[in-house]
């Protein structure tokens, strides 16, 4: 008797940040599994999503030795490669298709590349910056490796809400700035909350003897915004979009220089 040819089984989760729900998809239910582990906190249950990928596994090597991020438009979808993955996205149809190696972290930055394109039309972006929440609005504190983000998201006081101690996720509605907890870890490598606040001000880190605030201009806090907004895509339009977004980001919130002593008491001028 002949054999009857089945359909690859499908399994698929659907992963949610910054209100943004993307479904991954992929023919192998350990891997989904190991992506709800992941992203425990961002599953949710949804089947009306705009975004979708269809991930395919390759063993290590298979893919590229470049470790390079290249992010490329090219007719009418986006082209994404490092040397763990190759991915291809149509923002028109929602679509698109994964192929990287069985590491959840492969699927970090496609996610992030993804969330920077689909953010940049809105106004919004991904800053590297640990943030968090006290009294109901969002604090971002930015800078480069050891500048001190995860000490400072570490010092915060009981009741405060972690929205990230690694990248931080910026909406922009009407004149209004909000930040969302994200699953991408730091140091400290805790999922920040899943919720969204207000943001309060935007503070620039610099370690010192003492602790003190200094109010940045519109010129010092755009350069200083973009030195740390992540972008991955070499695309003229759209790092005019990401620009114009960080101007008028600094004219609706306020960008500060925080020099600091890394014990508790910094936590008393913020606010």
């Amino acid at each position: 008797m002949p054999s009857v040819a089945t359909a690859t089984e499908r399994f698929e989760v659907v992963i949610e940040i910054g209100g943004l729900p993307i479904r991954l998809c992929a023919s192998d239910p350990l891997f989904i599994r190991l992506l709800e582990d992941r992203y425990s906190g961002f599953v949710i249950s949804r089947r009306d999503v705009r975004f979708e990928f269809e991930i395919d596994l390759a063993a290590p090597g298979l893919i590229s030795q470049d470790e390079e991020v290249r992010v490329r438009w090219d007719s009418g979808r986006w082209s994404l490669d490092r040397g763990d993955f190759h991915a291809e996205w149509n923002p028109t149809s929602g679509r698109g298709s994964i192929r990287q190696t069985a590491n959840p972290y492969s699927i970090d930055s496609v996610l992030r590349i993804v969330h920077t394109l689909l953010l940049a039309k809105e106004g919004g972006f991904l800053l590297h910056a640990s943030s968090v929440v006290i009294n109901g609005r969002a604090f971002l504190f930015a800078g480069i490796s050891g500048a001190g983000k995860t000490t400072i998201a570490s010092l915060a006081p009981s009741g405060a809400k972690l929205l990230t101690d690694e990248i931080s996720y910026v909406t922009r509605q009407a004149d209004r700035y909000h930040a969302f907890g994200t699953p991408f870890m730091g140091e400290l490598a805790r999922v920040g909350e899943n919720l969204c606040a207000p943001i309060g001000a935007v503070y620039l880190l610099a370690k010192g003897s003492e602790n003190k605030i200094e109010a940045l201009g519109r010129s010092e806090g755009s350069r200083s915004l973009l030195e740390n907004i992540l972008f991955f895509a070499q695309d003229v339009e759209m790092v005019k979009l990401v620009f114009q977004s960080a101007c008028a980001f600094v004219d609706h919130v306020p960008i500060c220089r925080l020099t600091f002593v890394p014990d508790a008491r910094v936590w008393e001028l913020i606010g």
